[in-house]
């Protein structure tokens, strides 16, 4: 993900604290931590090559990425369905791949409703893409829509309108990214009061250059964020350290379920940051997450930095 995207050397100039936490996320707590919260860490797509010897067997091919990924990860984001509407037929194919596990899809919602509608006359696409992605049966987790940069609170009546015409029996998350929905009071908590009462979650985006975009707000309690990390820059551990501290606060708050996503260029070095993570959940969350297994022992420590700028 190149969103917010800053150059290596300006990093260490970025205050990365995540912002206190709001007090309307009382609403959708109670305070009381759940006996098995659901915790989920995953990538955007099934892999890279430079998994492969590392973290799929040498010699897996492309095609057999999602066989491998299964066994290390208990979700992923389905950025494949951003770009085109697939048939149930195609989607039950990787929902198989997946039997017999606790694995959920999280699935994008179509460019063509998301970005090039402005949601007018898209209930026959909308229905195309939820009977595909319903193929998954219980695989399918949260979906989740993306509105673009320009996608501003002048449209919001149209954004609004389409997120209360979507079914209840489903969970949606939206992410957006227009700076206005955060710089301006009025706006920002209209936004997250509307989630609120159609019971629609809100993505959390932390990313470098768009600090805003990780707002804290749980309008439900379940939540979805996106963590763009940067190669491993002694950064990504500080920042990885503030989530493990704010998850463990909502969790014993009374958070029932998390889907966390690592963004990195190319995926590269996204399981040695899920590895981290999961180590410093589990004593601190009382979980029993499995960590991607590697099959080689020089993978990066923490605090490596990997430099792909020069």
């Amino acid at each position: 993900m190149d969103f917010g995207k800053v150059p290596e050397e300006q990093l260490h100039q970025i205050d990365f604290s995540l912002p206190a936490e709001s007090v309307d996320n009382r609403l959708v707590l109670s305070g009381v931590r759940k006996a098995l919260p659901t915790v989920r860490l995953g990538v955007p797509r099934w892999g890279d090559k430079s998994w492969v010897g590392r973290l799929y067997p040498k010699g897996t091919k492309e095609t057999g990425f999602m066989e491998q990924y299964v066994k290390h990860f208990n979700c992923v984001e389905l950025n494949a369905t951003h770009y085109k509407i697939y048939t149930p037929a195609e989607i039950a194919k990787w929902g198989a791949r997946a039997a017999g596990k606790d694995f959920k899809f999280c699935p994008k919602v179509p460019q063509l409703i998301s970005h090039y509608s402005n949601f007018n006359n898209v209930f026959d696409q909308t229905s195309a893409f939820l009977e595909g992605v319903l193929a998954l049966e219980e695989h399918l987790g949260p979906i989740f829509l993306q509105v673009g940069e320009t996608y501003g609170p002048s449209r919001r009546d149209a954004l609004f309108k389409y997120l209360a015409s979507l079914p209840t029996d489903l969970s949606f998350f939206l992410e957006v990214r227009n700076g206005r929905w955060f710089s301006d009071p009025v706006m920002r908590k209209e936004l997250f009061d509307m989630l609120r009462s159609l019971k629609v979650g809100a993505v959390i985006t932390d990313t470098a250059g768009r600090r805003d975009c990780a707002h804290m707000q749980l309008t439900m309690p379940r939540t979805f964020v996106r963590f763009v990390a940067n190669l491993l820059h002694p950064t990504d551990y500080v920042r990885a350290d503030a989530w493990v501290e704010r998850i463990t606060q909502w969790i014993n708050q009374g958070l029932e379920e998390l889907y966390f996503f690592v963004h990195m260029p190319e995926e590269m070095y996204c399981p040695e940051l899920i590895a981290y993570i999961i180590d410093k959940l589990n004593p601190l969350c009382d979980l029993q997450l499995q960590k991607p297994h590697f099959l080689q022992a020089d993978k990066p420590a923490a605090g490596t930095q990997i430099s792909f700028f020069d």
